[in-house]
């Protein structure tokens, strides 16, 4: 069975497709993890991100891999260790404008759907249900109120705790811009752009817990393998 969840930045999407397999015993699978991965390491070796076909190459000839063996799922490219480096705001910053390009996207296609070859699979992103599965067995589209995904965001990138006031409006206020920016250029962009597959579920999480969605995604799944 194949669970595809879709959505922006912020929706939820990652700590709910986490529970689902969790619950199912399903492999989870992150496509955005991959495209930050791509981002990230096109930045670190100096190569232009404005250069397309540069971006491309480097894409085509690295080698994406998860370790699923601890208690937190790791991001290795070429070997190294990229989870924590990946997820942060200067990643957030250039993912995007990296995963329009459409060789990007061509060259890490084949993964995704090799991932899932004779597994259960929940995978999140932004275009698993309308392009990578388009025969899932079940597609979700996750949203959520613009502010409240950048607090998400921000929160996210304190573990320890809430940031003190003054702290926390100048990093929502940051957040939401690059949120704002990042949904314009998905939405738009040429190949595969962010949209709820014609088939989809649509859930709006700004005023429903984690669990409240988990339950219902969980009973929407039950009801597919019924038929």
């Amino acid at each position: 069975m194949i669970i595809a969840i879709d959505g922006p930045a912020g929706s939820g999407k990652s700590t709910i497709a986490n529970i689902l397999a969790s619950r199912f015993g399903y492999n989870k699978l992150d496509s955005g993890a991959m495209y930050r991965t791509v981002a990230f390491i096109c930045a670190d070796d100096g190569i232009d991100l404005n250069d397309e076909d540069a971006v491309v190459r480097r894409a085509d000839a690295l080698d994406i891999a998860f370790d699923t063996t601890g208690p937190r799922a790791r991001v290795l490219a070429d070997g190294r260790d990229v989870t924590d480096d990946i997820r942060t705001p200067a990643t957030d910053r250039i993912v995007s404008a990296v995963s329009a390009y459409p060789g990007v996207r061509s060259a890490l296609l084949p993964c995704q759907r090799a991932f899932a070859n004779g597994r259960d699979v929940v995978a999140e992103g932004r275009d698993i249900g309308t392009v990578v599965f388009p025969d899932a067995d079940l597609k979700v589209f996750l949203t959520a109120d613009p502010r409240e995904r950048a607090r998400r965001r921000v929160l996210q990138r304190h573990p320890e705790g809430a940031p003190d006031a003054t702290t926390m409006e100048r990093e929502l206020t940051q957040t939401l811009a690059d949120l704002e920016r990042r949904d314009e250029i998905d939405a738009h962009r040429a190949v595969a752009p962010l949209r709820a597959a014609d088939d989809a579920v649509s859930i709006d999480s700004t005023a429903h817990t984690i669990d409240e969605i988990v339950d219902r995604i969980i009973e929407l799944a039950n009801e597919r393998r019924a038929q």
